[in-house]
């Protein structure tokens, strides 16, 4: 299993993101959401799920930490006696895929082509800098077996479910989750609401891809549809683009900055992040950010598996 470092223990749990091994689970509930249409939200420990139900059967974006999934399975009966018919897989972090390997049993785990590599071929997560977590391949049953280089749509319950591919974003396999009917959109990690993101430099990931990514998203959802973000309660189209503007900013701060000939310490002493100070969590705090910023903008992405155009 994953090993953390005890320097950032404290830290990865604040995010639910350390390994199911190092938790706790016993108390963990999941709690039930309806967010619009036929689509729901699950929340226990680790990434929010998405549920689109009906006659058809369920249809489960993410899947938290493998401890949880007869308590997730459980609160999807509490929804509907229909059976789960696809599982589609935001990015490949534990604390969205940890129960793949559960759920496969009853049904096919669908990701980006990434996703699979990298839970097959295990390595390290991090920002390129002082956050970095290490993990093995997970097992077999565990993997997607269908995989997409560009989108997928699932034709269920009486609508379209598309899966699209935001690369280099939160990490180089992320998928953005739309269910037009229902006016919902599964942002995964590329929109949370704990402040600054986490971006898996190590894996991928980059600012600008995360800025291009949600731009993208913005530009194809309604004004008033439904947001479920990777970790956090349910947002507005408002929220993201609030978000957005964040983004914007401090790349911009900090690509200044490298272009003035600035290094990382300079930029942590004068305090750079400070005009968006409210994002700065117990997570990524304003210097973890720089150093994100600064790792992504000067190509230090250790282990990306494909160059993307």
């Amino acid at each position: 299993m994953r090993k953390l470092s005890l320097v950032l223990a404290g830290v990865l749990f604040s995010l639910n993101w350390a390994s199911a091994q190092d938790r706790d689970f016993s108390k963990v509930q999941i709690k039930v959401t309806k967010v619009a249409g036929n689509v729901y939200m699950l929340e226990g420990a680790g990434g929010n799920i998405g549920a689109s139900v009906g006659e058809d059967g369920i249809v489960v974006v993410d899947d938290q930490y493998a401890p949880l999934a007869d308590r997730i399975q459980a609160a999807l009966k509490g929804i509907t006696d229909k059976p789960v018919r696809f599982i589609i897989n935001t990015h490949y972090h534990e604390d969205h895929t940890g129960g793949n390997a559960y759920f496969q049993k009853q049904a096919p785990i669908i990701a980006h082509d990434n996703v699979r590599r990298r839970l097959e071929s295990g390595g390290g997560a991090g920002n390129g800098g002082s956050v970095h977590m290490d993990f093995k391949p997970a097992a077999k049953e565990a993997l997607p077996i269908i995989t997409f280089d560009h989108d997928v749509t699932v034709h269920l319950n009486g609508g379209d479910i598309r899966a699209l591919y935001i690369p280099a974003g939160h990490t180089d396999g992320d998928s953005v989750i739309f269910f037009p009917k229902s006016n919902v959109v599964h942002m995964g990690d590329d929109f949370v609401t704990y402040g600054f993101p986490f971006i898996d430099v190590d894996s991928g990931g980059s600012i600008d891809g995360m800025i291009d990514g949600v731009e993208k998203v913005i530009g194809q959802i309604p004004a008033d549809a439904k947001i479920i973000p990777g970790h956090g309660p349910i947002s507005s189209v408002n929220d993201v683009r609030a978000y957005l503007e964040m983004l914007k900013g401090t790349r911009d701060v900090v690509a200044n900055a490298i272009k003035d000939g600035k290094t990382l310490d300079q930029m942590k002493k004068a305090n750079l992040l400070e005009p968006w100070k409210k994002y700065s969590g117990d997570f990524i705090k304003q210097d973890t950010f720089i150093e994100t910023i600064y790792n992504s903008l000067s190509g230090q992405k250790n282990g990306k598996f494909i160059k993307h155009n």
